[in-house]
């Protein structure tokens, strides 16, 4: 509990001071945000703002969890080494894209198939490692081959297929935090919950461990996962480099996290629901992202539909994702925002709610 608690103060005041100076090194050499032309025109006036910022979050966080866990006597486990591949490795696609933006001053940045192309080597390497190598003790891996939503079901998938899952997972998750971050604070804000409700159900797991010497731990209750507590450390250590980040972040905005924040996070969020068994319970902590992409999805998919049976292409939606919708409808930026973080915190809340009960029953 004390690397949980180092890991989050630590997080917190490297982001408040990095971002700060982040800032200032951004603005001299010129990394600056373009914009979106057909995005909210309250927008335009965000040109030029230093972006790529979640290196700041990146690094606090990394190191934050690192210091924190051989400051209290530990090493970093494999679980927790794992995760870290997923973030920097999703991560440096992101700052990729985000430096091919700055460079052309272009919003276009990396293409989709060079972005899916890095998504992919990174989620696969993960997946492998994950899944074939690190047994504990008890013989549990990092991740399982089972599908999970509070603890493993089913029968042990194929190797092939759960590579395909694992990298579906990380793909759109990443991906999912990408749409969501185009408001000043959205992202940030939302991650902030996600995270913390993900320290809560790491450090319940590890005081129902399997195996664990705990009186109070009934074998037909336990979890199986082998590293929750130092998950619910680096969990605690992006929560609050968030909320150090959020300081600058929030409206009107003095840095922007870029893709490189925003990939790195899903990729994260992606390897602590894996190795925690809560894959099918992410959907419902996470469900701001689930809502911002399935309403790409559908714009996308009534659009084309649409132009095939009509003519010509209609939209469900002004703009998507659809917290640019309400924007166009005349809602403020700070309303969209405080509004979505409502929704997110009802999803976190319903998404905790499902996993005591599971437990429980």
């Amino acid at each position: 509990m004390r690397a949980i608690l180092l890991s989050g103060g630590l997080a917190l005041a490297c982001a408040l001071l990095g971002t700060r100076f982040a800032i200032g090194w951004f603005a001299r050499h010129g990394f600056g945000q373009p914009i979106r032309e057909d995005g909210p025109t309250t927008h335009h006036f965000k040109r030029g703002t230093p972006t790529m910022g979640g290196v700041v979050i990146l690094l606090s966080a990394a190191a934050a969890y690192l210091a924190a866990t051989v400051a209290t006597g530990g090493r970093p486990s494999a679980s927790a080494l794992l995760v870290l591949l997923l973030f920097f490795g999703c991560g440096a696609v992101g700052f990729l894209d985000d430096f091919i933006k700055v460079y052309t001053q272009n919003n276009a940045g990396l293409s989709s198939r060079g972005k899916m192309a890095g998504q992919t080597l990174v989620a696969l390497v993960f997946g492998v490692l994950a899944t074939s190598f690190f047994a504990d003790d008890r013989g549990v891996t990092p991740a399982s081959r089972h599908v999970s939503t509070t603890e493993d079901w089913g029968i042990k998938l194929p190797l092939v297929v759960v590579l395909l899952l694992i990298w579906f997972m990380v793909a759109a998750t990443s991906n999912a935090a990408n749409l969501t971050d185009g408001a000043d604070g959205l992202l940030t804000g939302a991650s902030t919950l996600i995270f913390a409700a993900y320290t809560i159900v790491n450090v319940w797991q590890n005081n129902q461990l399997c195996g664990s010497s705990r009186p109070s731990v009934v074998e037909s209750q336990c979890y199986q996962v082998r590293d929750p507590l130092d998950l619910a450390a680096f969990s605690a250590a992006v929560a609050a480099a968030c909320i150090g980040f959020l300081w600058w972040n929030a409206k009107p905005a003095r840095i922007i996290m870029g893709d490189v924040g925003s990939l790195a996070i899903g990729g994260a969020l992606a390897g602590v629901a894996i190795m925690s068994r809560t894959e099918l319970l992410m959907a419902v902590i996470a469900g701001l992202f689930v809502l911002e992409t399935m309403s790409v999805l559908l714009q996308m998919s009534y659009f084309k539909l649409s132009r095939r049976l009509t003519g010509t292409g209609r939209r469900i939606f002004r703009i998507t994702p659809i917290h640019h919708h309400f924007e166009h409808l005349g809602w403020d930026e700070v309303t969209v925002v405080i509004r979505f973080w409502i929704i997110a915190g009802i999803c976190v809340a319903a998404g905790l709610g499902i996993f005591y009960t599971s437990w429980l029953a």
